[in-house]
């Protein structure tokens, strides 16, 4: 595994380790964010959930690379859920934030496949 991939993952698993956070801790921003779309509220703590698993499956997977790749897919189908909820609710002020948290997440996993 190279320096590179090995750096976004980690950055990868932070930044969505950080959504999950703000979630569980209904930050402003996060809970506006859940509101314009939609979500129940009943939701927000499994969501928080999955993607605090997410994160912690990138972080496993750079020492069981299988468990990364189920991290990476699980996380993808994750946030184009997200998109499709913003989409459904129309709330396209929204739109750029879970496309921002799946970046580094495809990134991760192209370079992982690349190696």
């Amino acid at each position: 595994m190279s320096t590179a991939c090995a750096a976004v993952t980690i950055l990868a698993a932070f930044w969505v380790g950080y959504s999950a956070v703000a979630v569980f801790f209904r930050a402003g921003w996060m809970v506006e964010a859940l509101a314009a779309s939609g979500v129940p509220r009943a939701w927000w703590n499994w969501l928080g959930l999955a993607k605090a698993a997410g994160a912690i499956g990138l972080l496993a997977g750079l020492f069981i690379p299988f468990i990364g790749v189920l991290a990476a897919i699980g996380l993808v189908l994750y946030f184009c859920g997200a998109v499709t909820a913003v989409l459904a609710a129309r709330s396209y002020s929204q739109l750029p934030f879970p496309l921002l948290y799946v970046a580094p997440v495809i990134g991760a996993t192209a370079l992982g496949l690349a190696a």
